[in-house]
């Protein structure tokens, strides 16, 4: 049996691997980096500075500065994985909240410590620019912005108890539902992190700055583009049908009642329309992220049609046609 056979295995098994993956990829990001330009380090690594920077305070030797923030990460992590009570809710959505920024601020600050001791002689002669508090302070926020943006779309579902389709004059439903591909997701993160750590690498002068563009181009489009791409949301509303994309809802398209011709919920698997992701083929467009139910509508003045895959496709499809009637 195939993950395409079955999609719930594929999901579980990403689900519980994709984010053990990170953490692991974050704690050698952070032990790594002192290791990979230790031939330009001193014995010691300046680490704390008073007076903007200008006088370092505190030092340690490499294998600590090396190893304590990647065991700070771990700990960290550890702590926000545990859940005390079987009775209280899984905190994945704030443990992400909580993760994402503190990644980033250790990495940040384990790499303007590497470059702030690149080539000098002692640790007393390290100086750390002012600008590089600055950029971690900036990239921090970024990520826990978008780390609270994933989150809440995440915490999206179809409503419960949705009452039947004869719609009364007046009467306003809404139904929401949404697919991912994990393993999609998963790809994302590492590439996305494998940019990270070339942009690092970049930013500390660790290797030739020609083939860490090209690693962090190459990456960053590929991360950018799964991320976009390996998640799916649809509502159907007074407004029509909007299916959005990826963590942050975007890029989007929309269809009003009227602009709508036909509504049907079909079974489709990725060997039908060519792939997983956004696939053009004889059946039309296809938002393809799981096998299964997929809500396919026909637009007005159109000959092919345009599905998603996502959950309770059936219901959906029935209320769009109610909502098209209306109209």
């Amino acid at each position: 049996m195939t993950d395409e056979d079955d999609p719930e295995g594929g999901r579980s098994r990403a689900t519980r691997w994709g984010p053990a993956g990170c953490t692991a990829a974050v704690a050698a990001l952070l032990a790594g980096l002192p290791w990979a330009a230790h031939d330009r380090l001193p014995d010691r690594l300046a680490t704390h500075w008073s007076g903007g920077g200008a006088t370092p305070d505190g030092s340690m030797p490499l294998w600590a500065d090396s190893l304590f923030p990647a065991g700070f990460w771990l700990l960290i992590t550890l702590a926000l994985s545990v859940r005390r009570r079987r009775s209280w809710p899984a905190a994945r959505s704030w443990r992400a909240i909580a993760l994402a920024p503190t990644a980033a601020a250790l990495v940040g600050a384990q790499a303007s410590t590497v470059r702030a001791n690149l080539d000098r002689a002692d640790w007393h002669d390290a100086r750390q620019p002012a600008l590089d508090i600055v950029l971690i302070l900036a990239v921090t926020a970024v990520a826990g912005v978008l780390a609270w943006r994933w989150s809440t779309r995440r915490g999206t579902a179809p409503l419960p108890g949705t009452p039947g389709l004869n719609l009364p004059e007046g009467e306003r439903l809404v139904w929401f539902s949404r697919a991912a591909n994990p393993w999609l997701q998963l790809l994302s993160a590492l590439t996305g992190l494998i940019a990270a750590g070339a942009l690092v690498a970049l930013a500390v002068g660790l290797a030739d700055p020609t083939a860490l563009r090209l690693v962090c181009g190459c990456c960053c489009v590929t991360a950018l583009a799964g991320a976009a791409f390996s998640s799916v949301q649809a509502k159907v509303s007074e407004a029509g049908l909007e299916v959005s994309f990826g963590p942050l809802g975007w890029p989007a398209r929309r269809w009003s009642p009227a602009a709508i011709e036909s509504a049907r919920a079909e079974h489709r698997l990725p060997s039908q329309v060519g792939g997983w992701g956004y696939r053009l083929s004889g059946l039309g467009t296809t938002v393809m992220l799981r096998a299964g139910d997929c809500l396919v509508v026909r637009p007005r003045g159109r000959r092919t049609d345009f599905a998603v895959s996502v959950d309770d496709a059936e219901r959906g499809a029935a209320l769009l046609n109610a909502l098209r009637q209306r109209a």
